[in-house]
């Protein structure tokens, strides 16, 4: 006879092996089923349509990160309207793309510009099985009984994402490439002549450099690698803004007669602080979005991958900008750490795919000492950029291209074509753009309203404004 306690025991055994058993033989299933592997087409379609709005949303929030950055890097007296702009460059650039910049970058591309036909919609497919639905649920009867709606289902399935997914995704990605014209020309320029030069740049300018490569154009065909935009975003908002910054020219004040540059340190270091947190955060949905499908494992192991590949280089980016800081500004600097993050981020969008993840520390940490060396160059040569947006996303977007030829497989010379051929596109593009604007509505707030600062001048409204009481209220508890 088996003692009471051992027996107890030896049914907990008993138990406990028939629980693993069962718990294992799906395991074992699967294990025998490798080759099929994977979800049925359309929970790969759900799950492709999920990931692009939830990383097109994450995208959408860096909105957020460069309004901070930029409202904490300007003085008080325009922060105002760094906000304004930054909301109004989101809406103008989602509009822009809507009408026609998707046409453009994605519908018939040959080889350097796809279609030139407005407003871009939901597919025909799409709206067959929409109404399938609704007729469906006002008949009472299954979907697939609706007339139409089996090849309606199979026709939107076999695309293997919504289409609307899509242009939401691809929209966010334009609206970054213009907020980096935003904080480059800061506290100077007018709002509607800038407004005017972000649909310009949001529905022909990206759109074209874009399809030649994400629209399978002829830089696509020649190879070129570009991940998440490390030239087609980054490079192209840099080279926007720098041929604005030759046209409109430095704040008052900035360079001195003597050829010395007055310090004009962020005006609320904490606020800087978290934009760039926020777009450390967005930056995830940039990179990781840019796989473009959740739909197996081996697009869940990539992401992850990408993620991981991301925040490497940006914490590289940090320690090496606030490592090489002390020698180049004379003090470690903040800014330029903060700097630092954004130069890693950008530097790894080319080719954060790689396997290999030490490289991302050092392409991200190689992308935080140039965006440092940089900031001290343009004020050398007296180029006045007041968030540093030209040696974040320019050169480390240079820089960032270039590398995907160490270790993201890449061509070097198709790589240097590439950055080229986009630079050259866009700067004189844009260069034209600017230089029309100035001469149609004029680019530059007058010096009085400079002085004065562009939340009271143009907007009547401060950013933090005091409340003053006048002589004869003194004394009104009201």
């Amino acid at each position: 006879m088996i003692p009471t306690r051992r027996r107890g025991q030896k049914a907990a055994g008993i138990a406990l092996l028939t629980t693993a058993f069962l718990i294992a033989l799906p395991a074992v299933a699967l294990a025998d089923d490798l080759a099929p592997a994977g979800v049925s087409d359309e929970t790969q379609f759900i799950l492709n349509t999920f990931a692009f709005l939830i990383w097109g949303a994450l995208v959408m929030w860096m909105c957020a990160g460069f309004t901070m950055l930029e409202s904490g890097a300007v003085r008080t007296k325009n922060a105002s309207m760094i906000c304004l702009k930054n909301i109004g460059v989101y809406s103008i650039a989602g509009l822009a793309f809507y009408f026609i910049g998707y046409n453009l970058m994605y519908v018939d591309v040959d080889q350097v510009i796809g279609s030139f036909k407005f407003l871009y919609s939901t597919s025909d497919a799409e709206i067959a099985l929409l109404d399938g639905a609704a007729q469906a649920a006002e008949q009472e009867i299954a979907l697939l009984d609706v007339p139409g709606a089996t090849a309606a289902l199979a026709d939107t399935i076999g695309n293997g994402y919504a289409v609307m997914s899509d242009w939401f995704f691809q929209m966010v990605f334009v609206a970054t490439a213009a907020s980096i014209v935003s904080g480059a020309i800061a506290e100077r320029i007018k709002m509607w002549a800038f407004f005017a030069f972000t649909a310009i740049l949001t529905a022909f300018i990206y759109p074209i450099v874009g399809a030649w490569h994400w629209g399978q154009g002829w830089l696509y065909e020649e190879g070129f690698v570009d991940f998440a935009g490390s030239t087609i975003v980054h490079s192209t908002g840099g080279w926007a803004a720098l041929a604005g910054l030759l046209i409109i020219g430095p704040r008052l004040g900035k360079f001195r007669k003597d050829g010395s540059v007055k310090s004009t340190p962020p005006s609320n270091v904490l606020v800087v602080t978290l934009g760039v947190l926020i777009l450390w955060l967005g930056w995830f949905g940039f990179n990781g979005g840019s796989q473009l499908a959740l739909g197996s494992a081996a697009d869940a192991v990539a992401m992850s991958n990408v993620l991981v590949n991301t925040n490497l280089a940006a914490a590289a980016g940090v320690v090496a900008a606030l490592a090489v800081s002390g020698p180049i500004f004379g003090r470690m600097d903040l800014f330029a750490g903060l700097n630092g993050a954004i130069a890693g981020l950008v530097s790894i969008t080319a080719a954060p795919y790689i396997t290999e993840h030490w490289w991302a520390v050092i392409i991200g940490a190689i992308g935080g000492v140039l965006c440092t060396l940089a900031i001290r160059g343009l004020e050398k040569i007296k180029i006045d950029d007041v968030v540093g947006a030209i040696p974040a996303h320019l050169v480390c977007g240079i820089w960032g291209t270039l590398a995907a030829s160490i270790a993201g497989g890449a061509r070097f010379h198709i790589q240097l074509l590439g950055v080229v051929s986009v630079g050259a596109f866009v700067f004189v593009a844009s260069l034209i753009a600017w230089k029309l604007l100035d001469l149609a509505m004029g680019l530059r707030v007058s010096a009085e309203a400079e002085r004065l600062g562009q939340d009271t001048a143009e907007l009547g409204i401060e950013t933090y404004p005091e409340f003053v009481l006048m002589p004869e209220e003194f004394g009104d508890e009201d």
